[in-house]
């Protein structure tokens, strides 16, 4: 079993979601953000998307977009990124990381090599999310015959006819984004969330992971009580661009993904 599988596995022994949380290596810069990534476990994240930051970032709020400034400012690259899993895998060889972003970079810096790489550091899976099914071949067949999980996003706007091309392939979770537009914008009503979850499960046995707008322990817990693992990002980073020092900016994330992951274990009790 892969790690993700084996993360996954055993929450549903846990009868539990997953806390799945977002930050972009290199932000505010490479010490604290590495300061971030070995903290965030303790701090109770399950699993841990880690950003490749990337100057067009179409898909990403306000928030997010910001994060990729400072990484880039703070001259972070797809090496230092792996060599951050490098440095997370030395001290924790538990906890599954996914890479997330576009394939801009990674084509710059060759798919053989990233994937070579990606797979010596310690990485379990990848989210491209400007790479559709139709373009399989250049990165997902690839990556998955070496071994990594490749997650697909699911949007309100996939309908029946589009989903079963859009999971063919996908392995390790289903990413849902749970409100049509970019990061950090607004929320999904419970309502929808119910009803996408009861379509997706229709469609896949992977694990259900939804994200998009959600803030706070109490809609973590909320969602917790639906999906296998809620994704929380924007408001993590926004701890990042609220902090008057890169420590100060350690500690709002690692406390407010301990708050978060306090209202996802307490969900379902």
């Amino acid at each position: 079993m892969s790690r993700l599988q084996r993360c996954f596995a055993a929450l549903k022994q846990e009868n539990r979601a997953a806390l799945v949380t977002f930050v972009t290596a290199g932000d505010p810069d490479y010490a604290s953000a590495l300061a971030i990534l070995k903290g965030l476990p303790k701090a109770g994240a399950d699993v841990i998307e880690l950003g490749m930051p990337f100057t067009d970032p179409m898909a990403d709020g306000p928030a997010i977009q910001l994060a990729n400034i400072r990484a880039l400012n703070a001259k972070q690259d797809l090496r230092k990124t792996l060599q951050m899993v490098r440095e997370f895998r030395a001290e924790n060889q538990h906890t599954p990381l996914v890479l997330m972003g576009y394939f801009n970079p990674i084509h710059k810096y060759g798919v053989p090599r990233f994937i070579a790489e990606a797979k010596e550091a310690g990485v379990d899976g990848l989210i491209v999310v400007d790479l559709p099914p139709e373009h399989n071949v250049d990165l997902c067949d690839p990556a998955q015959a070496a071994g990594l999980d490749f997650i697909r996003l699911t949007t309100p706007t996939t309908d029946d006819q589009r989903l079963p091309k859009v999971l063919n392939g996908s392995s390790g979770f289903v990413y849902y984004v749970s409100v049509a537009g970019v990061t950090g914008a607004g929320s999904a009503t419970l309502e929808h969330v119910e009803q996408a979850v009861a379509r997706l499960r229709r469609h896949t046995d992977l694990p259900l992971c939804i994200g998009f707008g959600i803030r706070t322990p109490e809609h973590a817990a909320t969602i917790a009580r639906l999906a296998d693992g809620v994704v929380v990002g924007s408001a993590l980073i926004d701890q990042i661009e609220k902090a008057s020092s890169p420590a100060h900016a350690v500690d709002g994330v690692l406390s407010l993904c301990a708050a978060l992951a306090e209202g996802v274990r307490g969900a379902r009790r």
